[in-house]
């Protein structure tokens, strides 16, 4: 898949270093999520895909999708931040979407933290909608909540 100068594919493992570079660059990493051990989780479960895209051969663009039985999910969907604007982000979401309805997904989901705002106008005009909820999270570890 393409998006004029935007290869888009699945990953790789060469590709980790890249990816976890490319997502702190985009502020999508947390202390507290290991980004290389859920790349290795979603390629190993086969139930998740890592696609990422190549502008003139770097990585610059990724997208996490996975399918959990019910509906699709994002996770991690970044573009290198000197590289915003040409479309890239809306390529990767629309090839995310294509790996999720191809599996039988109906619809995808995503969330977003409350204080990226910047984001939230970008899934606006890709046909997003807000939907009201409340996530309840729990560490099966007993580990103190997280932000």
């Amino acid at each position: 898949m393409t998006n004029d100068v935007l290869s888009i594919g699945e990953a790789t493992d060469a590709d980790t270093e890249a990816l976890v570079a490319l997502w702190t660059r985009c502020g999508l990493v947390r202390p507290w999520n290991d980004a290389r051990a859920d790349i290795a989780r979603a390629k190993a479960s086969g139930c998740a895909v890592v696609l990422v895209g190549r502008e003139a051969g770097a990585l610059v663009a990724a997208v996490m999708a996975g399918d959990d039985g019910h509906r699709g999910w994002f996770y991690y969907l970044g573009v290198d931040p000197q590289r915003r604007g040409k479309g890239y982000g809306r390529a990767m979401t629309q090839a995310g979407e294509a790996w999720l309805k191809a599996r039988g997904c109906e619809k995808v989901m995503l969330m977003v933290r409350a204080e990226n705002t910047a984001v939230h106008d970008f899934y606006k005009g890709a046909g997003y909608f807000e939907q009201p909820r409340v996530v309840f999270a729990k560490w099966l570890d007993r580990r103190e909540p997280t932000p």
